[in-house]
């Protein structure tokens, strides 16, 4: 019985070879503008949309709100900052270091109009919370249903 069409010498070992971080990766395909080279502080972000508005929260433990800027333009919001490195201690022998540290920046897109002057956000314990109102344009509109007229 054969089991392999190919001797297992030659099968390409992909998943050992590579780092895989499935968050970055996708962020890769669905960010507006690529990854700085070097980064090595990623902060995660949710968007949720509500009848009214959206409302973007991320996580940012350790930074404090002066280390954080918001720019909104041309329907994006851009997140920037710089988590600043924990220094060495002289007379302490780092086992692991896994907390992450450097510049980030990120992009997200909002799927509809917003209303840019009504946009507000506050930082509290190390989660940054972004809303923003749609515009009047890009609310839902009830539309009445009239019943036919007789005669």
């Amino acid at each position: 019985m054969i089991r392999m069409l190919v001797p297992w010498t030659t099968v390409p070992r992909l998943v050992a070879d590579w780092e895989w971080d499935f968050p970055g990766l996708m962020n890769r395909f669905v960010e507006e503008e690529p990854f700085e080279n070097g980064m090595k502080f990623i902060p995660e972000a949710n968007v949720v949309e509500t009848d009214k508005a959206f409302e973007v929260t991320m996580e940012l433990p350790g930074m404090k709100p002066e280390e954080v800027k918001l720019v909104f333009h041309d329907g994006r919001l851009c997140v920037s900052g710089a988590k600043q490195e924990e220094k060495e201690e002289k007379g302490k022998k780092f086992h692991r270091v896994e907390r992450r540290s450097g510049s980030f920046r990120r992009v997200i897109a909002m799927p509809s109009a917003i209303d840019e002057a009504a946009v507000e956000a506050t930082f509290a314990e190390g989660v940054l919370k972004v809303t923003m109102p749609k515009s009047r344009e890009a609310l839902a509109k009830s539309i009445p249903v009239k019943a036919p007229l007789n005669g």
